[in-house]
């Protein structure tokens, strides 16, 4: 009779015995159902903790759930704290994921690598904000409290810090008001409240920005990308902005700059004319060769013939010793004719010859000059208007017009605006002790409404009025003075003499030519209409032929 212990060892059979020689069997390993199933502890009694994988990061995920978990609290570290992106081998993809093409290399070359400092109590917000600053390629160090923040801002060199207003210590007000006092980086505020008295008071404080919780990647990258810019190429004095039309301007001065084609810009006074002249000649072969300016409305018709081509001792009165011209300055290198327009008719043929030719004869003088002289000419007028007035020679424009250029005034790129206006700011802030810091988006709005019909100088003279009245640290539309604009007139009051005295010149061609239509083309009948003599009117008609203004078409008569 069997009893419950019989029946107890039919349950538990012994294990069987391997044959001698045979290693012992390996315990079976458990499976994923298994509760046993875990990591061995190391030694210690600590487990390893399991790979993080942040490959698949999910802003939504991080965005929606700030400031639902527990807030922790950690130190000043270098990094954002995530571990690094596992990369799968060359050429093939992540299990499972879209492959992820990484940004044209002349796309990274541009960047450049800034210093940011994210203070933020709330762990979620504060890897976040970490994890967008990192993608864009700039170092992020991170605060859990205002005191750590406050210790970053006296020993780091920081170019931006964005902060939570509310947390431990001091909070982002005060380090708004620090940052500033000690001329520090800019502070951008994240709040949770989107209310309109804490971005007043983050304002009037002198935060770069706000942003709101739950903040958006795309808001903060743009935000990093205004404040964290690099220098443009198209950042030189008198260039500034990064508008479509200005790229396209800078985009074709660069692609003549590589020839030796003459450059004509053409645009209103105060558009940067001569900042794009410049950027023709140091963007081409030419730009270690002299690069010589000549403002020809600046200098009367006699002035100007010697500045330009030189002349020989005792040419005239006061010419004591020879004196090369602004063209033999400029051999080999390039040379800028501002304002060509100015430049009267005997001139303008002299300057065709050396277009033509590349060669001149100083006043005075019978040696020729061979030259090699890039010409980049400017005006603020229409030189084909100019042409059919008879006031400039149309071969001229020609040899000028090889490559025309437009450059637009300041109210068909307002996209720029900001960009200038801070632009100078930080120059005349340099010169006198102000309390401006920024102008609000009020502020911005009033000036890219307004015509700027004195373009980029009427702007930089109403920064510059702003920066010397120092109404506050942000400036209001209500600081801002805006002049109006002046009447039109048809001549400058440098201009008013020669425009006279052309005025006088075509009220004599149009009685000639007038006079002869009237005779059919018969000079004696003409020269006695007009009341000069045959010989005058001879010599008239040849000068209005040599500038390029022949009074044709006329019937040839004999006299």
């Amino acid at each position: 009779m069997r009893g419950p212990a019989s029946s107890q060892a039919s349950a538990h059979q012994p294990a069987r015995k391997r044959p001698p020689g045979h290693p012992p069997r390996r315990a079976r390993a458990p499976t994923r159902a298994d509760p046993r199933a875990r990591t061995p502890p190391r030694r210690g009694g600590r487990r390893p903790r399991p790979p993080c994988r942040t490959d698949g990061l999910r802003w939504d995920r991080l965005r929606n759930d700030q400031g639902r978990r527990q807030r922790n609290r950690t130190g000043l570290r270098p990094t954002c704290g995530l571990p690094p992106r596992r990369t799968p081998p060359r050429g093939k993809p992540p299990r499972g994921r879209r492959a992820v093409h990484p940004r044209p290399r002349a796309e990274r070359s541009e960047c450049v690598k800034r210093r940011v400092l994210v203070a933020d109590d709330d762990r979620l917000s504060r890897q976040l904000l970490c994890a967008i600053v990192a993608s864009q390629g700039h170092e992020v160090l991170e605060a859990r409290d205002g005191h750590e923040a406050a210790a970053a801002l006296e020993r780091t060199e920081l170019d931006l810090v964005l902060s939570d207003v509310n947390m431990p210590g001091p909070d982002g007000i005060q380090l708004v008001r620090r940052a500033r006092a000690a001329g520090g980086p800019q502070v951008v505020l994240v709040t949770g409240r989107a209310e309109v008295d804490v971005a007043v008071a983050a304002l009037r404080a002198g935060a770069a920005d706000y942003l709101l919780k739950p903040v958006d990647p795309a808001d903060v990258e743009a935000l990093l990308s205004r404040l964290l810019v690099p220098p443009s190429p198209a950042e030189t004095p008198g260039i500034v902005g990064r508008s479509p039309a200005l790229r396209r301007v800078i985009d074709r001065v660069r692609r003549a700059a590589s020839s030796t084609a003459t450059v004509l810009l053409q645009g209103e006074s105060g558009t940067g004319k001569e900042g794009l002249a410049a950027l023709v000649h140091e963007a081409s072969p030419r730009r270690d060769a002299p690069y010589v300016r000549v403002n020809c409305a600046a200098l009367a018709e006699g002035v100007l013939e010697s500045e330009l081509f030189g002349h020989e001792r005792g040419a005239f009165t006061g010419a004591h010793e020879r004196r090369r011209g602004r063209f033999e300055l400029a051999n080999g290198g390039t040379i800028l004719l501002d304002e060509v327009s100015e430049v009267s008719t005997g001139i303008q043929a002299k300057l065709l010859r050396v277009l033509e030719e590349q060669e001149l004869e100083r006043v005075g003088g019978n040696e020729t000059i061979k030259l090699d002289v890039r010409v980049v000419a400017t005006t603020n007028r229409d030189l084909k208007e100019e042409v059919c007035k008879g006031n400039f020679r149309g071969d001229l424009y020609y040899r000028l017009a090889v490559m025309p250029v437009r450059v637009p005034p300041l109210r068909e790129r307002s996209d720029d605006i900001p960009l200038l206006v801070e632009h100078f700011l930080r120059l005349y802030r340099r010169e006198a002790t102000s309390r401006v810091e920024r102008f609000s988006p009020a502020a911005l709005r009033k000036l890219e409404r307004h015509s700027w019909p004195g373009n980029v100088r009427e702007l930089e003279n109403t920064i510059r009025r702003v920066v010397l009245l120092d109404p506050a640290p942000v400036v209001l539309p209500e600081h801002i003075e805006l002049e109006a604009a002046l009447p039109t007139s048809g001549a400058s009051p440098s201009r008013t003499g020669s425009q006279r005295s052309r005025r006088i010149k075509d009220m004599e061609r149009e009685a000639i030519v007038a006079a002869l239509e009237e005779t059919g083309g018969n000079r004696v009948r003409a020269a006695g209409i007009l009341g000069i003599s045959v010989r005058t009117l001879y010599n008239r008609l040849k000068k209005y032929e040599r500038e390029g203004r022949p009074c044709l078409p006329l019937r040839s008569t004999a006299a």
